[in-house]
């Protein structure tokens, strides 16, 4: 049932605004904003940054992907709140450091987040959006995210599994 609703999602919105989900447009709206209020000189120098504040009305903020990402997580929030499941802990196992798991959870971002920029999307709008429209670059992409991952997480399994595999 739920791919089911997933792909009707994907399906009214693509419908509603021509294009499918996805996170990294709103991470990407924030980075512009900010470079565009931090550094002004430098986004009227770039190309990129142009280009993308002319896409947007000079306004990136107010991107509906903006909107979409926020309601996630203040979703999240709410419902883990009502459902009492609510806790501001760091999940580890007990070999691994505090100082460790959070290194490792930025650079793993930081790599999520340049790989979405270099694959022109996240996984939401390259494969999920993708594969609704029956494309065979999503489906692709959907493979080559999955199988990368799989083969990729054995060199940092150790970060999460507990002595002797439990």
């Amino acid at each position: 049932m739920q791919a089911f609703s997933l792909g009707l999602l994907l399906l009214v919105t693509i419908f509603i605004t021509g294009r499918g989900l996805g996170a990294s447009g709103a991470t990407k709206s924030g980075v512009v904003a900010t470079v565009a209020t931090v550094a002004p000189a430098h986004t009227q120098d770039s190309k990129f940054y142009t280009e993308f504040l002319k896409e947007h009305d000079n306004s990136p903020l107010k991107n509906w992907l903006v909107f979409e990402v926020l309601g996630v997580i203040m979703g999240a929030f709410i419902s883990g709140l009502v459902s009492n499941r609510l806790s501001l802990t760091l999940e580890k196992i007990p070999s691994v450091s505090s100082k460790t798991r959070i290194i490792t959870a930025l650079i793993g971002g930081a790599l999520f987040g340049l790989g979405s920029q270099l694959g022109r999307g996240c996984t939401s709008g390259s494969a999920l959006s993708g594969m609704a429209v029956l494309s065979t670059g999503g489906v692709i992409t959907m493979m080559a995210i999955f199988g990368g991952a799989y083969a990729f997480a054995w060199f940092f399994r150790k970060l999460w599994l507990y002595p002797g595999g439990k």
